[in-house]
Order: structure tokens, then C-alpha cells, then sequence
């Protein structure tokens, strides 16, 4: 079993990702020294505020050096600018990681500019909330969620299980698998529905005939959970569309053919094929919480004020 703990972590971005990293490091006792950058002096101060580090810079070169593990925090669209940044300052053997929705992009973007005999480990734990800034995180948001590791060819088995051992210990189940192939499940188990959210809220919000305050004070809990997802951060969704579009364009397009055979049974009343697909897709429910992904308490676990 690999040692989990490093020296030296610089975490560069420090929102509700970032943040959790460096509260379950710090809980689980795996770095020596937490480093946190980011471009906002305000965010960083916040950060500094809620003593989630041990040191804080603004520049993200500054807060690699020395560094063993270094884990972008960053919208994917910025990891190309955030990689020609801090390659010059790279200790030779860091592993060099970031928490990215896209793969294949975050390869290309950021392979180009590290330097020979640095560890570079794509990842993307599956965990968060609709909340973003430092205040943000928690420890305990990986506990039993998937951390998924892209390794590109070539990669040091040492250090992708020297990686992994560390996600363990911040509590995630680890799988490892090629950027493509992560771009296409996440597609449409994330991405697609991230989308069909933003867009239903959205037509919500266009209706002429239902105003929006009826819209908020009839809210069922469809909709209601459909608002949840479309209340992520703009940024990093906008940067998901942007830099996974094949796969997302791919998996829209099965989606509207599905969408057109469910339109065609309601507007031809065909029963059959509407319980069909609702007792087959109930099933899919039962399956993700019987993995643990999810939990079958009354109201989806939430705590209902009485």
C-alpha cells in the first residue's frame, strides 16, 4: 500500500472542490504543508480567513515550488493558462493532478507544457453540491464517491497508486480509465443532465402564461430538484459545454430521439409504452441507491422543517 501523505500540497483554486481537499488533507493528516493559491486576492483572504492552508499566494508559480503534489482546482478552461504558469517552477517526481469535469481537454490542454519528469495524473472526483466558494467545502463531501484517474500512456504506476492511495484517504472509491471513455459516461450521467436542467429552469422562466412567482410558490419537487442542478457554478458548466462538446452533442442527440418517442406516446395515449419506460427507469433509481450513491430516506434525506 502506497504512503498517502505528502510533504508539500499546493491546491491552485480554492472553491468547493479545493476546499474539501483541504479539509479532508488536513483531517486525515495527509500533507505536511498546505499551500493555496488563487487569482482573487478576496477569495484568497476568505480562504486565509478560514485557515484552510498554510501558506497563501497569488501566484500560482509561488505555490508549486517545492511542492510533491500539486492538484488544479481550476474551470477546465483555464488549466491550459494555469499549466504554462507553474511548469517552470515544477519540482522534478511532483505528481501534478486537477479535479476537472473534461479529461480528454485537460490532456491536451496541459500535457503540452509540463516538463519531463514531473507525474501528470488527470483526475475527476464525482462529488459536490450546487455550492461553490471557499466556504464551501467540507471534508466529508468524497466520503464513498468516485474519484476517477485518467492516466495518460506512460504514466509511473508508482505514482498513479501513490494518487490513488491519497483519494482513498479522503475517502472516495477509486477507478482509473481512458480520458475519452470518462468524457463519454460523464456525459450523460453529469454533463447532459447538468444541461436539461439549465434548460428546463430556463423555460420556466420564459413563460408567458405562468409567472414566475407562481413558478417559485408551486414549485413541485420535480422542478424543485431540476432548480438544485441549475444553480451550479456558470463558469465551470460553461467550460464543461465548451470542452466536452462531442460527447454532449452525442448524447443530446439520443436524448431527443428518446424524447420523441416518449412525445409520441403521451400524444397517442399509448399506456403500455409509458409504464414501460417508467417502471424500467425506476429501476435505475433502485440500482444507484443500492450502490450508494444515493439514498432511498423519505424526501431524498432531506431535512424537512416541521
Amino acid at each position: 500500500m502506497s504512503d498517502p501523505k505528502f510533504r508539500r500540497l499546493a491546491l491552485i483554486g480554492i472553491g468547493l472542490i479545493g476546499s474539501s481537499i483541504a479539509h479532508a488533507a488536513r483531517r486525515e493528516g495527509l500533507a505536511e504543508e498546505i499551500v493555496i493559491s488563487t487569482r482573487s486576492e478576496q477569495t484568497l483572504r476568505r480562504a486565509e480567513e478560514l485557515g484552510l492552508g498554510d501558506s497563501y499566494h497569488l501566484d500560482a508559480a509561488e505555490a508549486v515550488n517545492g511542492a510533491d503534489l500539486v492538484i488544479l482546482c481550476v474551470p477546465v478552461g483555464a488549466s491550459e493558462a494555469v499549466a504554462k504558469w507553474i511548469a517552470p517552477a515544477l519540482s522534478p517526481g511532483a505528481i501534478v493532478t486537477d479535479v476537472g469535469s473534461t479529461k480528454a481537454s485537460v490532456v491536451r490542454q496541459m500535457a503540452p507544457h509540463l516538463p519531463e519528469g514531473v507525474h501528470f495524473i488527470p483526475g475527476h472526483p464525482i462529488a459536490g453540491t450546487e455550492h461553490s466558494g471557499p466556504d464551501a467545502g467540507f471534508a466529508e463531501l468524497f466520503r464513498n464517491r468516485w474519484c476517477i484517474l485518467t492516466p495518460v500512456p506512460g504514466t509511473d504506476p508508482e505514482a498513479l497508486e501513490r494518487l490513488s492511495a491519497f483519494w482513498r484517504a479522503c475517502g472516495s472509491m477509486v477507478d482509473t480509465m481512458d480520458a475519452e471513455h470518462h468524457d463519454l459516461v460523464l456525459a450523460i450521467v453529469s454533463h447532459v443532465p447538468h444541461i436539461i436542467a439549465y434548460n428546463i429552469v430556463g423555460t420556466a422562466d420564459d413563460l408567458e402564461t405562468v409567472t414566475k412567482s407562481e413558478v417559485i410558490k408551486y414549485s413541485a419537487s420535480g422542478f424543485r430538484d431540476f432548480t438544485r442542478l441549475a444553480a451550479s457554478d456558470p463558469t465551470m458548466w460553461r467550460d464543461v459545454c465548451l470542452h466536452n462538446k462531442d460527447a454532449i452533442l452525442e448524447m443530446l442527440s439520443r436524448f431527443s430521439e428518446d424524447l420523441s418517442a416518449l412525445q409520441r406516446a403521451v400524444r397517442w395515449g399509448d399506456g403500455d409504452a409509458l409504464f414501460e419506460l417508467f417502471t424500467r427507469t425506476r429501476g435505475i433509481r433502485r440500482s444507484i441507491v443500492e450502490a450508494g450513491q444515493e439514498t432511498d430516506a423519505p424526501n431524498f434525506g432531506r431535512d424537512v422543517k416541521r
